[in-house]
């Protein structure tokens, strides 16, 4: 994970009941760190969108305390606290009428930045999210793709520099080949921009592969929150195996048999040593403690694995269907 421990959002008792009676949320208590990519997913209806809309407070809360760096966000001026909060939204959501360049402009106008700042932030996020800034800056989002649209979303979200990301489902409407490349690139992004987000998913392959923490939802309470390693080698119960899936029965399988699905990379690293005998299941639980191991086979170094790299080949596992 990025960045320090410290914890820099807290929900202390959060509810949020609705005109109508409805409790999206119920008694909601949990911490997120600062730097952390948090993922919130659980069901249709469960209260994850909801509970990430309270933050920048597009949703009030009925009861409870929702804390920025100590601070409680009623205390914050609301302009103030959205400026400071980027948002991508699954519908994208960039003026039509607006070239790209102006949709990212917008909350470094209204803080007053400088023309030649603006302009320089905006060709730096624009080739940080992987689009020439002299190609795609003048167009309008019309002309561009979905995938490419989302980019911008990001970027404009990013532009002021804002300590605290807020995305709410923002790859689930694309196509299926754009949404792993912008998961692929985010995963890439979310190293270097060295910020705190905050994302909603209701899909466990992005939420394991994305996500430093996750914490599942159901009926507006946390069933569990944890690593994605703790969610697949330690599930509090039966609704959260189901959120798992099939990944389970390959976390079974010795190293040995997924050597060349794996794909390990050498490293002159040194490493903790851990044998091609034990299951995937187990790599991952010491991966929990060490950032990379090294898996010996018949005696010789065959490669490093990485957190990272274990996840991933889960993702895949699930997505084609399972290798057992």
């Amino acid at each position: 994970m990025a960045g320090s421990e410290q914890v820099l959002i807290t929900f202390r008792d959060v509810t949020k009941t609705y005109e109508d009676g409805t409790t999206a949320v119920q008694s909601f208590n949990l911490e997120i760190k600062e730097g952390e990519f948090f993922v919130l997913i659980g069901p249709s209806g469960c209260g994850k969108t909801t509970t990430l809309k309270m933050i920048n407070r597009l949703h009030n809360m009925t009861h409870g305390d929702i804390l920025i760096d100590g601070k409680s966000i009623a205390e914050h001026n609301i302009h103030e606290l959205r400026w400071n909060i980027g948002y991508v939204l699954q519908q994208i959501a960039l003026f039509p009428h607006m070239t790209i360049e102006e949709n990212i402009s917008i909350v470094p106008e209204l803080k007053s930045w400088k023309k030649g700042d603006i302009k320089e932030r905006v060709d730096e996020l624009l080739g940080l999210v992987g689009l020439d800034p002299s190609t795609y800056k003048k167009r309008k989002p019309s002309e561009l793709s979905g995938g490419q649209q989302q980019r911008v979303g990001v970027a404009r979200a990013l532009a002021a520099n804002p300590p605290i990301i807020l995305m709410d489902e923002p790859f689930s409407a694309l196509d299926p080949l754009s949404r792993e490349q912008l998961q692929q690139d985010f995963l890439k992004l979310k190293e270097k921009i060295q910020k705190t987000i905050v994302f909603v998913t209701h899909d466990m392959n992005e939420a394991l592969t994305l996500g430093d923490r996750i914490c599942l939802m159901k009926d507006g309470e946390t069933v569990q929150v944890g690593t994605p390693e703790e969610f697949i080698n330690q599930p509090k119960n039966e609704f959260v195996k189901s959120f798992i899936g099939n990944r389970r029965s390959v976390l079974q399988l010795p190293l040995k048999e997924l050597l060349e699905e794996l794909e390990l990379e050498p490293s002159a690293t040194p490493a903790r040593e851990v044998n091609s005998n034990v299951t995937l299941g187990d790599a991952l639980a010491s991966l929990s403690e060490e950032k990379i191991l090294t898996v010996m086979h018949e005696n010789e170094p065959v490669g490093i694995l990485t957190s990272e790299k274990a996840l991933q080949f889960l993702h895949a596992h699930s997505r084609e269907g399972g290798l057992v």
